[in-house]
């Protein structure tokens, strides 16, 4: 077949336009830019970064220990460490602010400008390392700067990148005439790459130039009034050369196994060298080679470019994973499918473990979220929930908040969404078929899959395919099987401790989403059926039929315009050992602790004067708090020593129960205290300041957030 010209004629092999005339370099030797930085606010604009809402929140009395878990370490989220910055203490803030490096590849302005607002010239070093980095995300965090390193890099912007110009532009408007001084020794000097950038930008800026320059001499003066006579017409700016991309040393293109044509035979080798150099060309600049990768999209069998990107990738690796080739990952991200998702995502929970892994793994997660089928999504929010490496949840909780706000929905919402059907029947079921014998399967309340024949007798796994069986279908059954329990392993934690938490919070469904997401979805209507739900007053189950029964089994219609949520035991109250019975006699297992969950409540008068003495004096092993903090729980900020002297879970707001420990849990060294007294537990408003605990305790508290905390603290305390 012919080929799309894209992949024959890629961008960087086209001859280039004649250079445009009037672009003769004028040296003056000797010039320097003026020293000092300023920071030029538009009206109401220092106002309005101040107002933008930082990412995090914190209470009085928690910004000591903020600041110890930012100094730390623990305090791992860039995002968060920003909104810290922006919101604490000056005296807290202001010395972290200097030691400041985050270390991130998205777009950061949102976070910055708070920050640039009130710290001004302090925050310069840190907002220009990061514009540099991200122009079009976060260079608008320059816009009010005014110095040379600011003015030059803004320069080769408006010179060199198309997707920040609109950026450059308005930068040059803001400060016109006063960015000349500060460009005319760039313009008038030897170094091609500065003086092309300030060319541009004197000719760009509106005003008395020449006059402008003139703090510099008469003689450089002059020497711009030349360049700005022989400026070239607007039709023909000064745009730089096109570079051609070149592949990196450790990627030998002849070693990966070429692309399939769809209609037969592969594709020729020098195409295939130029869909390699096309994915390393990195989106936004003046080199557009997107349209490479789509020509090949175009004419090249899927699953081919799949083996193609995963060998390039297995290049990688075993190159030892080189810095600067995050085209890699990118080429995963547009090439991969579910099978690259089962692959990639062992090794891009590992990654952040390794020496400069980090950034790996993040490149990783964008893999994840550019595949964007049912499973990708499903895995990186699996990441998001139960990585154990906070950077890298918070990083993949932010792609999945992005997806969710792209789709106008809350992070619950996105989630009920992200829950794949795997292909299952509407019943839930999947049949496979080996030609002579059929199977069928089904799930079990902690979604493991379950075999039955086709009589319905259970079986222990799924048979391997026989003499008598079908070669074809039996071997793809039995492959589709495998590929179906990978799945539902990685799914099925995930759902089922999303579910407990969405009962303890109180989510609530709309009609709609319920009928959609837990009764009909084919793979949560195994867990939902296992539960009881509220919806305006009405307790009921679904039935196997997926219609709604209540107590006594009589069938039952939830009012369309009522919330659905899941029933915690407190709010069953005496018909819960009925509905216990229920699910007894139907032999439903369920896949949490809902009826057999243990209903907590204070005794009269507990918690009166702030304090629950009944859990007080009880020696307890280190290891059961640092469980608890899985959960809602918080460890205290270090003190004298690195010793943590409390953990605390914050209830609602303003009222956070507080259990003080003696002789507390040793940072790095928890095992150097491995029994811990509990000396009090007291009611307060923020950890750390006892003078904060609020006289009438837990009073007006959900009572299903008092019983499951009763719960926690039981369980601590329970010999």
């Amino acid at each position: 077949m012919d080929l799309p010209k894209p992949l024959l004629d890629p961008p960087w092999a086209r001859k280039p336009a004649s250079p445009p005339s009037g672009d003769e370099p004028v040296i003056v030797p000797g010039l320097a830019a003026p020293d000092g930085r300023q920071v030029v606010w538009a009206p109401g604009e220092r106002e309005e970064w101040a107002a933008v809402r930082p990412f995090g929140a914190w209470q009085d009395g928690e910004w000591e220990q903020a600041a110890e878990e930012f100094r730390d370490g623990r305090m791992g989220y860039e995002p968060t460490r920003a909104g810290f910055l922006a919101q604490a203490p000056e005296h807290l803030a202001r010395p972290l602010l200097d030691k400041w490096e985050p270390h991130v590849t998205w777009d950061f302005d949102h976070s910055l400008k708070p920050i640039v607002a009130r710290f001004e010239t302090a925050a310069w070093d840190v907002a220009v390392r990061l514009a540099k980095q991200n122009p079009f995300g976060t260079g608008p965090v320059v816009l009010p700067f005014l110095s040379a390193d600011v003015a030059r890099l803004v320069a080769d912007w408006l010179y060199r990148l198309k997707s920040a110009q609109e950026l450059a532009h308005a930068w040059f408007e803001r400060h016109g005439l006063a960015a000349v001084p500060y460009l005319v020794p760039d313009a008038l000097g030897k170094r091609v790459g500065p003086r092309r950038g300030a060319v541009k930008a004197l000719r760009t800026i509106e005003g008395d130039v020449v006059a402008a320059a003139r703090v510099h001499g008469d003689e450089a003066a002059e020497a711009v009034a030349r360049l700005l006579a022989a400026a070239p017409p607007v039709a023909a700016p000064v745009e730089p050369p096109v570079r051609a991309p070149s592949l990196p040393r450790w990627l030998d293109a002849d070693a990966l196994p070429r692309p399939v044509l769809r209609d037969g035979g592969e594709l020729p080798r020098d195409a295939a060298r130029t869909l390699l150099l096309a994915l390393t060309v990195s989106p936004g600049g003046r080199l557009d080679a997107t349209g490479v990768v789509d020509a090949a999209a175009e004419v090249c069998e899927p699953e081919s470019l799949t083996a193609f990107a995963w060998a390039l990738f297995e290049a990688w690796q075993a190159a030892r994973m080189p810095n600067r080739s995050g085209f890699v990952l990118a080429a995963l991200g547009r090439f991969g499918d579910d099978g690259t998702v089962r692959r990639l995502t062992p090794m891009v929970k590992e990654w952040p473990g390794r020496s400069g892994g980090y950034s790996s793994a993040v490149q990783g997660l964008d893999a994840l979220a550019a595949i964007g089928t049912d499973v990708a999504l499903t895995h990186l929010s699996g990441i998001a929930q139960k990585s154990r490496y906070k950077g890298l949840r918070g990083e993949a909780q932010r792609r999945l908040a992005q997806i969710a706000e792209r789709r106008g929905l809350t992070a619950e919402q996105l989630a009920d969404r992200l829950v794949p059907d795997f292909g299952l029947d509407a019943d839930g079921t999947l049949t496979l078929d080996y030609g002579p014998r059929r199977f069928v399967v089904g799930f079990d309340e902690q979604l493991k899959p379950q075999v039955s024949d086709e009589s319905g007798v259970r079986r222990k796994a799924l048979p391997k395919p026989g003499a008598k069986d079908d070669p074809e279908p039996a071997a793809a059954a039995y492959r589709r099987f495998a590929e179906l329990r990978k799945d539902a392993r990685a799914v099925a934690s995930t759902e089922v401790a999303r579910l407990e938490a969405a009962m303890v919070a109180g989510r609530e469904w709309s009609h709609a989403e319920f009928g959609e997401f837990a009764v009909a979805h084919p793979l949560m209507r195994h867990l939902a059926r296992r539960l009881v739900w509220l919806s305006g007053g009405l307790a009921f189950r679904i039935a196997e039929d997926g219609t709604f029964a209540d107590l006594n089994d009589e069938p039952v219609e939830p009012d369309p315009a009522a919330g659905v949520r899941i029933a915690h035991p407190v709010l069953l109250g005496e018909s819960l050992a009925a509905w216990s019975q229920v699910f007894a006699d139907y032999e439903i297992l369920q896949p949490f602790p809902q009826l057999g969950r243990p209903v907590h409540a204070l005794a009269d008068g507990e918690g009166d004067g702030g304090r629950l003495e009944r859990f007080e004096g009880a020696a307890v092993p280190t290891g059961r708090f640092l469980g608890l903090t899985r959960t809602a729980w918080k460890r205290g900020a270090p003190q004298d020593n690195g010793i943590e002297h409390w953990i605390s879970c914050t209830l609602a707001p303003g009222v956070t129960v507080v259990v003080d420990l003696d002789p507390g849990i040793a940072v790095g060294l928890v095992d150097l205290n491995p029994v811990q007294t509990i000396e009090r537990v007291w009611i307060g408003r923020a950890p750390g300041d006892p003078s904060s605990m609020i006289a009438n305790g837990l009073a007006g508290v959900d009572p299903v957030l008092v019983s499951e905390l009763l719960a926690d603290l039981t369980a601590l305390t329970a010999s």
